[in-house]
């Protein structure tokens, strides 16, 4: 009955409503009928500004300029470009103390990390280190995270080593050298752009599912490489694919094996992992793995200085250039037929190592609630590039071993990334010359054992429980890699990760056109 009484109650409301009443009481039922007013149609040019507005400007940039006296203007402006000159004004002791102990850590972490990242690239051990002494001081102050330890990278390493060497076979020739810093330049200059022009969503075209399958063919990749360091291999295979390599060990096996070396490698490679497996065993003793590298190169160094094992076949450093960077402004390619292969590989370089330090920023940033400025990020890597670039460093990013460790060992701020240059300086300074008779061998165990930390099965797992879609792009990103090469596993994830977005489809077609181009010797689009 009282189902009755209040359908007939709001039929009679919704006749008493379209003449101009608003509501009625019905026995014990009360009905309250609201007019709801259609939005407002919106133009064509009100929608497309709605939509430039919250993709380029969702933070609102300007909002904080807003009726502000001309010096707190350029306070404000001073304080967005160099972000340390904000939260630098809360600087204290206590801060400085963990940034101190977090910065020496990391430094012993990452010079014996950068000797051998240097020979993915195929340079001089120096370049690294130098690398790791200017860049991190450009962004610590530009930088928005607490947590990235800058640096070079294993993956862009690789990257640059293989793309370069393909545009000039003769890695030990001075024009390689000047195609590295043109690409670091350009690199730079790629990174800056976006984050200027407020392009941070172009990263969204590389989704979760590729960059786990990406990582992963990488480090895969790069640890085959080092079974040429690890087995004391001579003629080696400049392709990175799986089957090339592969071949060129085996090939070796009978006259090629230096058995010295192999002792050496191995005896270290377990030293590291046991000390690695330590320190994810129990946080309180990270430092145990921080530290294993360097202990490394040490007790090998003095082993071979000893024993001369030089002498037998293990092949050694024999030479690290002691002193400070020298100006490379006048080394980049502006002109001429390596220009477009600079341009190129800087691209393709700075977009991978751009990835990888927001994916490693927005992760830390998230554990610790503080708010992460993408654009700012990408401002920062692009200006810590050139600034590179013009002095003797190749591409630099923040790598997932040293943020982890900077993490871990207490870091408040990026003056942690100022305390490991300073460092670095005083080893370019005072103690390169040591190094002289550290074995290739540990290198490539102290390569492989940080890049086994990016092999991610757990995720492939996941991903193939959740979304057989990712998962196809995660695999398709890593068998580019470990079957072709670095530049096709990355251009697999992007073109996948594209088809899954119908809206984002003009980016298919536009690394469609640029392959096509790469492959058929014509560089219309760089």
């Amino acid at each position: 009955m009282s189902q009755r009484v209040t359908d007939e109650g709001v039929r009679k409301d919704m006749e008493e409503i379209r003449n101009g009443a608003s509501s009625r009481k019905h026995g014990d039922t009360l009905s309250h009928i609201h007019r709801v007013e259609s939005p407002p149609k919106q133009t064509l040019f009100k929608e497309i500004k709605y939509s430039v507005v919250e993709t380029f400007f969702p933070d609102k940039p300007l909002h904080k300029f807003k009726d502000q006296s001309f010096f707190r203007v350029f306070v404000l402006a001073l304080q967005s470009f160099l972000p340390i000159f904000e939260w630098g004004r809360d600087y204290n002791l206590k801060k400085f103390r963990g940034d101190f102990i977090s910065g020496l850590t990391i430094a012993s972490l990452c010079i014996p990390q950068d000797i051998a990242y240097a020979k993915l690239a195929n340079l001089d051990p120096q370049y690294a280190l130098y690398t790791s002494f200017v860049t991190p001081l450009v962004y610590a102050f530009m930088g928005s995270s607490r947590d990235i330890a800058i640096g070079p990278v294993a993956v862009v390493s690789l990257l640059l080593g293989t793309t370069l060497s393909d545009e000039i076979s003769d890695i030990k020739s001075h024009e390689y050298l000047r195609l590295a810093f043109t690409a670091t330049f350009f690199a730079g200059v790629i990174q800056m752009a976006l984050g200027v022009l407020r392009l941070g969503f172009l990263i969204d075209f590389v989704s979760h599912a590729a960059v786990v399958g990406f990582m992963t063919g990488s480090s895969i990749t790069i640890a085959l490489q080092q079974l040429k360091g690890l087995l004391g291999i001579k003629n080696f295979t400049k392709k990175t694919d799986i089957v090339s390599v592969m071949r060129s060990v085996f090939s070796s096996a009978h006259h090629g094996w230096n058995w010295e070396t192999i002792v050496i490698g191995l005896s270290f490679l377990v030293f590291l992992l046991v000390a690695k497996y330590i320190g994810k065993k129990n946080k309180k003793l990270f430092w145990v793995a921080a530290i294993s590298p360097m202990i490394s190169v040490i007790v090998s160094t003095f082993s071979v200085y000893i024993t001369r094992a030089d002498k037998k076949g293990v092949a050694i450093i024999k030479h690290v250039k002691k002193g400070v960077n020298s100006s490379s402004a006048g080394e980049i390619f502006f002109s001429g037929k390596y220009l477009g292969p600079g341009i190129r590989v800087g691209v393709i370089a700075g977009m991978v190592a751009l990835t990888e330090a927001v994916a490693i920023g927005r992760t830390f940033a998230a554990m610790k609630d503080y708010p992460l400025d993408g654009n700012q990020e990408m401002m920062a890597m692009g200006a810590m590039n050139i600034v590179g670039s013009l002095t003797s460093c190749y591409v630099s990013t923040g790598g997932f071993s040293r943020t982890a460790v900077n993490n871990m060992a207490g870091c408040k701020t990026a003056v942690s990334n100022i305390v490991m240059s300073m460092v670095v300086l005083l080893t370019l300074l005072l103690i390169t010359p040591l190094f002289e008779y550290t074995p290739n061998a540990v290198l490539a165990s102290i390569i492989i054992a940080a890049v086994l930390g990016l092999v991610n099965i757990e995720a492939i797992i996941l991903l193939w429980k959740i979304d057989k879609f990712d998962f196809v792009a995660c695999m398709g990103a890593l068998f580019g890699v470990v079957f072709i090469n670095v530049e096709i596993g990355l251009l697999i994830a992007v073109i996948e990760k594209s088809g899954q977005d119908s809206e984002k489809g003009f980016s298919f077609l536009a690394y469609s056109i640029w392959t096509f181009h790469y492959y058929a010797g014509g560089y219309i689009i760089f």
